[in-house]
């Protein structure tokens, strides 16, 4: 059973299916894609350009080995682009199905085996003789020797403090990227979150309903930092920082070098050197203890990501004028109650005066950006794995246990021979693993890996040589 199936049709299944496809040679190549346009997920799925790449037209590909490059694709559409330019995540999409379809094409003149299956994986059973059986649909059934998840987010589950009611009008969404759901123009919309997604849902809120009052709440009532317009010059002493760094025992000891560094070099912007741990990021987070772990989640969490997951230049002006025009307002406070049928009542406690009041919203948007409890979720495929003991919860509800070459981990902390993950499911064991620098360095090797039989670690230097953008 040399047969290899990916299964998940967003960003992440579509590198790792495009590497194997350029080497593996074995068998075929399965690609369990969904009933969505394949490559895109949720990412890059919105036709809205008003959602922009934080990312660099320039650092942005598919695969570690570059066919055409990003900006040449995007100047066809767009006109002339530059390299610095943050674009519309809808053309990264794009770029992205036009680079598997080259991949496809150069392996149907080279005589590979695929089969690519606009359904969803359904279930993975273990064959006694190794190798796992996959079922897709109601009925199909496919034998493989190694299985690669690449299920991307979840979907959101509402908040606890959400009501039966409210979870059942029309007055409650919890897919942000629905918006053209609703056709009655809303008095009052009300963004629960402030990070990146709520970014997405506010600017487009904006747009479809220009009178509408626009209200944004989460713990901190803080926006995502933004892009300096021109890259940075690199800190010079980061070598040095990133080496100390290492030495630490916790992220409390790590936020002081990391301050001491702003300090001691004022003529340096601040994102260089945030962007600069980029290459130690998976390792410090994997010499963290549970507890360190927990500790960083529930106090410097929040400061990390609007950090280091920055708005683009374009979108930050747009949320700061719509806020400057009196249509935006960010309040920092914690959602206790949402009930009603629409409007919704909203009952919240401010973070600064600990008050308790209400406000009513003729649409709640629940924009609370990436969900890893997979132990929570609904989705199907996951809970049958952790339910036969394929997959185990990471702890802290980060996705699913895995070891340093990407495979799944039993209870016993062994490894599932063949059963293998990439992208969202593995930010327990390495924390940051979402971009797509990072995403197609781990479809790079595991391909490789699997095309060789070669462990992870004989074919890369580790974490530490991720590619930086």
């Amino acid at each position: 059973m040399a047969d290899i199936v990916v299964i998940g049709g967003g960003a992440a299944g579509a590198a790792a299916f495009g590497e194997l496809l350029a080497r593996y040679e074995a068998g075929t190549v399965h690609w369990i894609v969904g009933r969505q346009a394949p490559g895109r997920g949720i990412a890059y799925g919105t036709r809205d350009d008003r959602h922009l790449l934080n990312v660099r037209a320039a650092s942005m590909g598919v695969f570690a080995e570059h066919g055409e490059d990003f900006i040449q694709h995007a100047s066809r559409q767009l006109g002339q682009v530059k390299g610095t330019d943050f674009l519309p995540r809808r053309i990264f999409g794009d770029f992205i199905q036009a680079q598997v379809g080259a991949r496809i094409d150069a392996a149907r003149r080279l005589g590979r085996s695929f089969r690519i299956y606009p359904d969803n994986a359904c279930e993975i059973l273990p064959r006694g003789e190794g190798g796992y059986a996959v079922r897709v649909g109601e009925q199909r059934w496919l034998d493989a020797g190694q299985v690669v998840l690449a299920v991307g987010a979840l979907a959101q589950r509402a908040l606890r403090t959400v009501s039966p009611a409210a979870l059942d009008s029309d007055a409650y969404e919890l897919d942000p990227w629905r918006l053209e759901r609703h056709v009655t123009p809303p008095r009052r919309v009300m963004v629960i979150g402030t990070g990146l997604t709520a970014v997405d849902t506010l600017l487009s809120a904006a747009e479809r309903w220009p009178h509408a009052e626009l209200v944004a709440v989460s713990r901190h009532g803080l926006w995502p930092f933004t892009h300096s317009p021109l890259p940075l010059a690199a800190y010079p002493g980061q070598e040095e920082l990133n080496r100390r760094l290492l030495t630490c025992d916790g992220s409390a000891s790590m936020v002081r070098l990391v301050r001491a560094a702003f300090d001691e070099a004022p003529e340096s912007d601040w994102r260089s050197v945030i962007d600069g741990m980029r290459p130690v990021n998976a390792l410090l987070w994997q010499r963290l203890s549970h507890a360190r772990r927990r500790q960083f989640l529930r106090h410097a969490r929040w400061v990390w990501e609007a950090s280091r997951h920055r708005m683009a230049p374009a979108s930050g002006q747009a949320i700061h004028q719509l806020e400057e025009e009196g249509r935006l307002h960010a309040i920092a406070a914690r959602v206790l109650a949402v009930d009603g049928d629409g409007p919704l009542q909203v009952t919240v406690r401010e973070r600064a005066t600990q008050l308790v009041s209400t406000m009513q919203a003729d649409l709640v948007v629940q924009a609370t950006g990436l969900d890893t409890a997979v132990a929570y979720g609904a989705h199907a495929l996951l809970a049958q794995l952790l339910r036969d003991g394929l997959a185990v919860a990471d702890p802290l509800q980060l996705g699913v246990l895995a070891n340093v070459d990407d495979q799944l981990l039993t209870a016993t902390g062994a490894a599932q021979p063949g059963l293998y993950a990439i992208g969202s499911l593995l930010r327990g064991n390495l924390w940051e693993c979402t971009a797509m620098p990072e995403i197609r360095a781990a479809a790079h090797r595991l391909a490789v890996q699997l095309s060789r039989g070669q462990p992870l670690a004989a074919t890369c230097d580790g974490v530490g040589e991720l590619p930086r953008s």
